[in-house]
């Protein structure tokens, strides 16, 4: 796909932080029981937490390092994988950018 048009770029930016947010939110909710988890032993807890963190940091990295025009709807597609964006919040953008950000999604079934 070529460069997004501006509308969908200004569009992204402002889905971006709320999505990041979203991102955020859910991970520290994930690292609650895993560090409270009373029957495991302190470095148990911190490995576990250790390993979500490692995780969702590649996740973070895929859906919202380096923004820019040419990887905005790799990013969009992530986000979207990782469940981060209401499904009405999509179709704010051009439908070229939508059939784009479906298409990296049928990729990611197979």
């Amino acid at each position: 796909m070529r460069d997004p048009p501006e509308a969908d770029w200004k569009r992204f930016r402002e889905l971006r932080d709320v999505a990041l947010d979203r991102f955020c939110t859910r991970v520290l909710q994930e690292l609650g029981p895993l560090t409270e988890d009373a029957s495991r032993s302190s470095h148990e807890r911190y490995l576990g937490a250790f390993e979500l963190l490692r995780e969702r940091d590649r996740q973070l990295s895929a859906a919202f390092d380096d923004p820019r025009r040419s990887h905005m709807v790799e990013q969009l597609a992530a986000m979207h994988a990782y469940g981060l964006l209401e499904p009405d919040e999509l179709d704010g953008f051009s439908s070229d950018t939508r059939d784009a950000i479906a298409a990296l999604a049928t990729r990611g079934e197979r």
